[in-house]
């Protein structure tokens, strides 16, 4: 690859780079941190733009990349040190759980490509999923309802609903009761 080539500027950030900036200091600063509190976290994710529904708990030293590019539905949980890269949508349910450390991706490069090309793709997170400590989710992936992906694990493909899935790649490894 020859990342002298690299050219981004078809990628489109959703705000002004002063937005943007704006936010990089109240995520480094506020959100990202160890201060103690849920509330006042969905709040300042709300005022840059995040779609959050009632209920939701937001715990310390999470990162999200742009909130606006972000929807939580109710009663959803995100543990502490979450990252949300999200260079594209981000969408989680209701009822979700995405435990401690988790991270989910939604860009990646061509590898295959000398000029390195930007690649981005939403991620998509059904209602009562379950996403486990140190688990990672790349670019692309449909949580489909009520999957579960164990601690760990790494999901690339679809998760089945109602399934729980586990291994690097995640595969579905037996039924979840509902």
């Amino acid at each position: 690859m020859r990342l002298d080539k690299f050219d981004n500027s078809d990628f489109k950030r959703g705000r002004s780079g002063l937005v943007e900036a704006c936010w990089r200091v109240f995520e480094g600063l506020l959100l990202n941190s160890w201060l103690p509190g849920s509330a006042w976290r969905v709040a300042l994710l709300r005022a840059y733009g995040a779609s959050i529904g009632a209920g939701v708990t937001i715990k310390p030293h999470v990162r999200v990349k742009f909130p606006w590019k972000l929807t939580i539905g109710d009663h959803s949980w995100v543990g502490e040190s979450v990252w949300i890269d999200n260079l594209e949508q981000v969408s989680i349910g209701a009822h979700c759980c995405i435990s401690q450390g988790a991270y989910l991706c939604t860009g990646s490069h061509r590898w295959d490509r000398q000029t390195f090309d930007l690649e981005t793709r939403p991620i998509m997170i059904a209602d009562q999923c379950w996403v486990g400590a140190m688990a990672k989710i790349a670019p692309g992936v449909v949580m489909a309802e009520g999957a579960v992906l164990t601690m760990n694990s790494v999901a690339v493909n679809e998760l089945t609903a109602w399934h729980i899935h586990s291994g690097q790649p995640a595969i579905p490894i037996k039924p979840r009761t509902h």
